[in-house]
C-alpha cells in the first residue's frame, strides 16, 4: 500500500494521479461582512461551515449579506456543485458534498472550496472519491492547525493528494453500484431514526401515565388520591451552590464533582478534578447520601437541569456549576424527585425556565426550588421509581441495539467507498478507454487552454490600477446534472430494523 491507503498495484486500465490532475480548477470562496441571521428567500446569503457535513448540504446554515453590500455573483452555489470545507474542526475539515439541490442566491464563503472536475471526470464519482476514507485520511494528515483549533487545508495541498483514476465508463459503473448499495443503507438509517423516535414517544407516554403533568396551575389540578403537588424547595432541608475554587487534574486538594460527573441520574467519578488549594476547607460542600445535584449552567440546553443522586456519603465536594438539594427523606425519596425531573414533561419545563446569556443557559436556585414535584405516599414513590427505571432500561437496551446497527451501517458505508476508489467494487471492462488516455486528453486540453489564456492575457497593471479594478471572476459553467444511471435504483430492496417496543 502507498500513501493514504492507495494500493501500489493498479487495476487494469487505471492510472495513479494527483487530485489536481483531474480537476479543471479549485475555487476558493470570499469573505463577506454578514449579519448573524439566516438570509430570507429574497436575500443573498453566505453558507457557514456547518452547512457541509460528510455527504450532506444544509442550505439553511447561512448568514445574510447586508443590503447594498458588494459581492461577486459568480460565487453563487448551484445544484451540481461539489463543495469542500476548507477550514473546520478536525472532524469536518475536508468534508465534501455534492449539492443535489440548493436555493438561489447562496454564496461560497472563504472557508469553503468549489471543486470543478475536468472534462471526462464524472462529478458524482468525484464526490464519492472525496468522501472516501483514503482521501479523508490524507486531508486529515495534511491539514494545518492544532487538533484543538480550526484546521485548514489549502488548495495546493488538496490538489497534491494522491488517488487512482478509473476509465470514464468505469467511473459511471462505480456510481451506479455505489448508489444502489448506499440507498439501502440510507433507508436503513432512516428506519433506525424512526425506531428512535418511537422509543422516545413510548417512554414519554409511559411517563405521562405514572407522573401527573407539571402544569403551571399544578396546585389546582386533580391528583390521584393521597397525592399532593409541592415545590422542590418545600421538601428540602437545605439547598445551595457549589464551590468556585479552582480545580485541576493535578490538584492536591479535595476531589470536586463537576458537570461531567452527573450521568444518567448517578454520580460518575471516573473523571475527577481536585482543588488546587490543599489547605482549603470544603467540608460544607461534601456530598452525602441522598443529596440531589442539579446542573444549573451550561452552553447546551440539553444539559441544563440534569440531575444525579448520591448513593452514599462521599469525600467529594461539588462545583459552582451545580446546585445541591438535601431532600427530606421522611416525606420524599430523592430518587423519585430525580426521576420526576428527568421525565420529558419536566425537561420541557426546565428548558423553558433556563435563561440564556452570552451563549450560556442558566437556572438559579430560586427557579429550581419553585419547580413543582408530584408527591404520592413514600412507598408508592419507591414502587413508581422502580417501574420508571425498568422502562428506562428497556428503552435503553433497544436504543443500544439501534445504535449498534447504525454503527455497522456506517462501517459498511466506509468499506464500500474504500472498495470503490481502489477498483474492487465493479469488474474492469477491457473495452473501456484506458484512464491514461483520458488523462492525456485532459492534459492536452489544459495546455491548449493555457496557451489561449496566455495569448489573451491583459497588460500588467500597476498596483494603483489593480486597487481600483472591481473584483471579478470568470463566470462559472452550470454543472451538468448527474447521469441518469447514477440515480439510486428504485427497485432496490429496503432493509428494515425489526424492533419490538415493550408493552
Amino acid at each position: 500500500m502507498s500513501e493514504g491507503g492507495i494500493p501500489s498495484e493498479l487495476p487494469k486500465g487505471w492510472v495513479r494521479v494527483r487530485l489536481g490532475d483531474i480537476l479543471d480548477r479549485i475555487e476558493a470562496g470570499k469573505s463577506y461582512k454578514c449579519e448573524p441571521r439566516p438570509a430570507s428567500a429574497d436575500e443573498w446569503g453566505v453558507i457557514k461551515v456547518s452547512a457541509m457535513t460528510w455527504g450532506n448540504f444544509d442550505e439553511a446554515e447561512n448568514k445574510a449579506v447586508p443590503a447594498g453590500f458588494p459581492f461577486n455573483p459568480d460565487y453563487e452555489i448551484r445544484p451540481g456543485d461539489i463543495l469542500l470545507s476548507r477550514a473546520n474542526t478536525e472532524a469536518y475539515v475536508g468534508a465534501s458534498v455534492l449539492v443535489r439541490k440548493c436555493r438561489p442566491q447562496l454564496l461560497l464563503s472563504d472557508k469553503s472550496l468549489r471543486i470543478v472536475p475536468a472534462e471526462g471526470i464524472d462529478r458524482v464519482w468525484l464526490a464519492y472519491l472525496l468522501s472516501s476514507p483514503a482521501i479523508r485520511g490524507q486531508i486529515s494528515e495534511r491539514a494545518t492547525g492544532t487538533k484543538d483549533s480550526m484546521r485548514n487545508i489549502s488548495q495546493g495541498t488538496l490538489a497534491d493528494i494522491e488517488c487512482l483514476l478509473p476509465p470514464f465508463e468505469e467511473q459511471r459503473r462505480i456510481v451506479v453500484a455505489l448508489e444502489e448499495q448506499l440507498s439501502r443503507l440510507d433507508a436503513a438509517q432512516g428506519n433506525a431514526e424512526d425506531v428512535r423516535r418511537k422509543l422516545l414517544a413510548y417512554k414519554a407516554s409511559r411517563e405521562r401515565e405514572m407522573v401527573p403533568s407539571p402544569d403551571p396551575d399544578a396546585a389546582e389540578q386533580v391528583l390521584p388520591e393521597e397525592w399532593r403537588m409541592v415545590r422542590l424547595g418545600d421538601i428540602s432541608h437545605s439547598s445551595g451552590y457549589g464551590t468556585s475554587t479552582k480545580c485541576g487534574y493535578g490538584g492536591a486538594g479535595v476531589p470536586v464533582l463537576r458537570i461531567p460527573n452527573i450521568q444518567s441520574g448517578s454520580i460518575d467519578a471516573s473523571d475527577l478534578k481536585y482543588a488546587l488549594d490543599a489547605n482549603l476547607d470544603l467540608q460544607g460542600y461534601k456530598v452525602r447520601a441522598g443529596d440531589l445535584l442539579v446542573v444549573r449552567t451550561n452552553g447546551s440546553r440539553d444539559l441544563i437541569g440534569r440531575v444525579a443522586v448520591s448513593k452514599q456519603d462521599t469525600d467529594y465536594a461539588f462545583a459552582s456549576y451545580l446546585i445541591r438539594f438535601r431532600i427530606n427523606t421522611d416525606v420524599s425519596s430523592p430518587t423519585w424527585v430525580a426521576k420526576v425531573l428527568s421525565t420529558r414533561a419536566w425537561r420541557r419545563l426546565i428548558e423553558a425556565e433556563a435563561a440564556s446569556t452570552a451563549g450560556q443557559y442558566n437556572l438559579n436556585l430560586k427557579k429550581l426550588a419553585s419547580l413543582p414535584i408530584p408527591l404520592p405516599p413514600l412507598q408508592q414513590q419507591r414502587s413508581l421509581t422502580a417501574a420508571l427505571n425498568e422502562i428506562d432500561e428497556s428503552v435503553q437496551r433497544l436504543a443500544n441495539a439501534v445504535d449498534d446497527a447504525s454503527q455497522k451501517g456506517e462501517a459498511l458505508r466506509r468499506s464500500l467507498l474504500t472498495e470503490a476508489v481502489v477498483g474492487h467494487l465493479v469488474p474492469q471492462d477491457a473495452a473501456d478507454e484506458p484512464a491514461d488516455t483520458l488523462l492525456a486528453r485532459i492534459r492536452a486540453e489544459r495546455e491548449v487552454a493555457g496557451a489561449t489564456k496566455s495569448r489573451r492575457r491583459s497588460p500588467r497593471r500597476t498596483p494603483s490600477q489593480r486597487k481600483h479594478t472591481p473584483d471579478t471572476a470568470p463566470a462559472l459553467d452550470v454543472p451538468p446534472p448527474p447521469p441518469s444511471d447514477a440515480l439510486a435504483l428504485a427497485t432496490a430492496t429496503q432493509p428494515t430494523l425489526d424492533m419490538e417496543i415493550p408493552s
